[in-house]
């Protein structure tokens, strides 16, 4: 078979929020991700985006006036950060724990090997991976 991929222009994960001014501090402040848009009232929304310095890839965390019911998923749906710089890795997790998130044990031990596994407000687990990535 020959398969052929598409050319997209971005790519955005969209999530609902019950916790926004949490998980906009852990983004933006814990992560320190650019905060790249935001919109209010939109059809009983309210949203902010965050995006990686290219803006190819976006995170989209939405809040509906009627609440957003959004459980976290199983302990193994991750968000994957790979930071090849060890030092700016610990800065990262260390800026986390100290707003009160500290590292979680992964389900997959592969993520322990060489990362950081931690929950966001919402209880969302992203890794900041100590490697290049593929």
């Amino acid at each position: 078979m020959n398969f052929h991929s598409f050319q997209a222009n971005q790519i955005r994960i969209a999530r609902p929020t019950d916790k926004m001014e949490s998980v906009i501090e852990f983004y933006e402040k814990g992560l320190r991700l650019e905060r790249v848009a935001e919109f209010y009232g939109h059809s009983g929304y309210d949203g902010v985006v965050f995006g990686l310095p290219d803006l190819t890839y976006q995170l989209e965390f939405t809040s509906h006036e009627s609440g957003s019911p959004c459980p976290a998923p199983s302990t193994d749906n991750l968000l994957v950060f790979y930071i090849e710089d060890e030092k700016q890795l610990s800065t990262v997790s260390g800026r986390l724990s100290q707003m009160g998130y500290e590292e979680v044990e992964a389900e997959n031990p592969y993520w322990k090997e060489k990362g950081v596994t931690i929950e966001d407000p919402d209880g969302w687990r992203i890794v900041l991976m100590n490697t290049k990535g593929i």
